[in-house]
């Protein structure tokens, strides 16, 4: 079986995130968020570039578990592109794109933090049925981030 991919996306939390409800009363979160580019250098250094910002937006309980983000957070998230058109007051028409986030994670490579799986471990007592995947047990657990400064980026 093929291994399933999907697009994805990394950056930082550019905007505090606000979480809303839609006409069908389902959670939306929207944010503002920011990609830092570099180009590699010939004498394997790198130039920063600028920094580009980007719409993101999450539904139903992944909008609300997201929620947590904070302004600053580096991320990783799974998802696709919509592309849209918008027109404004002088009735011209416009291409606008955002991000529609299925999954998002904090971004390991930057971000220190511990995993509580009291819930998980709950469940297994109480006889909740678990993912098997391979050997792993995959179910429930949260995740606290501890706030530490975030290391300087190495380049290979």
């Amino acid at each position: 079986m093929p291994i399933k991919t999907s697009t994805s996306m990394s950056g930082f939390v550019a905007s505090t995130p606000q979480l809303t409800r839609t006409e069908s009363g389902d959670a939306r979160l929207y944010m503002k968020v920011g990609q830092e580019h570099f180009t590699r250098n010939e004498d394997g250094s790198f130039t920063q570039g600028e920094t580009s910002f980007h719409d993101f937006v999450m539904f139903r309980r992944a909008a609300e578990k997201a929620a947590q983000f904070t302004k600053g957070d580096k991320f990783v998230a799974e998802g696709y592109v919509h592309a849209y058109t918008v027109t404004d007051g002088d009735g011209q028409m416009f291409e606008r794109e955002e991000f529609v986030g299925r999954k998002i994670g904090h971004d390991t490579a930057v971000t220190n933090y511990s995993v509580n799986r009291t819930l998980r471990q709950a469940a297994v007592e109480q006889g909740v049925p678990m993912i098997q995947q391979g050997s792993s047990q995959v179910g429930l657990a949260t995740f606290q981030t501890v706030s530490q400064p975030a290391p300087v980026a190495v380049g290979m």
